[in-house]
């Protein structure tokens, strides 16, 4: 039942993409040949050529290329931002795949043997495609969640572990109804439980009754949230659910395992398996430090203007520096200076000494209210981006006051250093910044750090720059 469910949601997305990309191709045809933008220098094809030479290539490119980006995959917690860049980002290869085509490929139209078809028409359609799929798809997806919040096409699911860390799945699936899921309870061996609900969700039995209550309550997906002490219960549990056509999702404490990828490696014929191996390391660090240094350059030129009159309105309100500058630890665990704007008052920590500051904090100035409250002071790190010692996107650095405590308390915590600091990053977004539970926030930032892309990066940005959060660290 649910690879059908599965196959009607992917043909139903199919041909909103394919009507999308139709009509794209139509509205380029009318801008470019019509309309003519930009102006024609020389006449206008036939129309029965591109839509009988061109038109059905696309159909058939923009299909294969979008279901290997995974277009086609039933993923209800995809994001409509992670979405839309996936769609760009397949909407490139594709036109990438079709140039190539073309360039081995020339049909011979009339008299003409070297026939091309206009770079403007594939530009427009590109960029009419990637707006019409996107909005083709938020449409579909409004249909799926109205009917998933009237109780249609719900997926099931049963939470093997009624602990913190399953209670914790269940709170997140109720809050976010609209995803089509349904909890139909929790199993686990703790006699205490059996019998009790958690935020109405009731514990139905232990982990022996598995079978029975998948059969008997329809099951379609089992999240299992052990504790690591429970790893014979857990493999028991899997063994057996893999009997059923039952998705399986494992859901662990990341704070309890070694958190970063772990890949294969070989010593001298031995496997050796290394569990501190990041995805930004290589090519991939290169890649990130150069859209790193061009993001920097393109946002310090843009807001040069800004710049000297917020350094204006720091100076003339009490005369004092206008910079602040404070030691944080970055990569691999060594110290550098951020730059910020002062939003505070002269020796602010003087009496106090290093403490995390607040929303509300007192000590603040009065333009230094504005520009927390903006994160304008936060700008003036662009610097410490283009001399190395951050990344736009990153874990938020902390002092090294804070790293000793913290390291003693957090297991893993310093995995967070195997990559720069960032301006902005996975945690900040989500809300887990300043005087907030840094639990958390490792718990995002090592998730950043395993499963960093460049998309991610770039999801990241948009996220702060619609949600104005700057991650400001108060």
């Amino acid at each position: 039942m649910i690879h059908t469910r599965r196959r009607s949601t992917a043909l139903l997305y199919l041909a909103g993409d394919l009507l999308a990309t139709l009509a794209a191709f139509l509205l380029a045809w009318y801008l470019r040949f019509e309309l003519q933008i930009p102006e024609l220098t020389k006449g206008a094809p036939a129309f029965r050529v591109y839509l009988l030479t061109l038109l059905p290539l696309v159909l058939v490119t923009w299909p294969v290329v979008f279901h290997f980006h995974g277009l086609y995959q039933s993923r209800r917690d995809r994001s409509r931002v992670d979405e839309a860049l996936t769609i760009l980002l397949a909407a490139v290869v594709a036109t990438l795949v079709l140039s190539s085509v073309q360039a081995w490929y020339r049909p011979t139209i009339g008299s003409n043997p070297n026939f091309a078809f206009s770079r403007a028409f594939i530009a427009w359609f590109v960029a009419l495609d990637v707006l019409l799929v996107i909005v083709s798809r938020l449409v579909t997806r409004d249909v799926l969640r109205r009917r998933r919040l009237r109780g249609l096409n719900l997926r099931r699911i049963l939470i093997v572990g009624a602990g913190a860390l399953g209670n914790e799945i269940n709170h997140k699936i109720l809050a976010h109804r609209a995803l089509g899921f349904e909890v139909v309870g929790f199993l686990d061996d703790d006699p205490e439980k059996v019998g009790q609900s958690f935020l109405g969700t009731p514990v139905l039995g232990t982990l022996a009754e598995v079978e029975d209550v998948i059969t008997q309550h329809s099951v379609d997906q089992v999240y299992v949230a052990l504790p690591l002490e429970a790893h014979h219960k857990m493999m028991r549990v899997m063994e057996t659910v893999g009997r059923h056509c039952v998705e399986i999702k494992l859901a662990p404490d990341v704070l309890q395992y070694a958190t970063l990828k772990a890949t294969l490696e070989d010593l001298d014929g031995m496997p050796v398996i290394n569990l501190s191996q990041t995805p930004l390391e290589g090519w991939n660090s290169m890649i990130k430090r150069v859209v790193d240094v061009v993001l920097a350059s393109v946002a310090l030129v843009v807001l040069l203007p800004l710049l000297p009159v917020v350094a204006y309105l720091i100076r003339r309100e009490d005369r004092g520096p206008i910079f602040y500058r404070q030691e944080r630890m970055g990569l691999d665990g060594k110290p550098f200076m951020i730059l910020k704007f002062r939003s505070m008052r002269i020796d602010a920590e003087s009496v106090t000494g290093p403490v995390w500051a607040k929303r509300d904090d007192g000590r603040r100035t009065r333009i230094g209210g504005f520009l927390r409250r903006w994160s304008i002071d936060e700008l003036p790190q662009i610097w410490n981006v283009l001399r190395g010692d951050m990344s736009i996107v990153g874990p938020r650095p902390e002092r090294p006051s804070f790293v000793h405590e913290f390291r003693q308390e957090i297991p893993d915590y310093m995995m967070r250093h195997r990559v720069r600091a960032g301006i902005t990053g996975w945690a900040q977004v989500h809300g887990w910044r300043g005087d907030t539970s840094i639990r958390k926030r490792i718990q995002y930032d090592l998730y950043y750090i395993q499963n960093w892309s460049l998309k991610l990066d770039f999801k990241i940005l948009w996220m702060t720059l619609r949600s104005g959060a700057w991650h400001n660290a108060y």
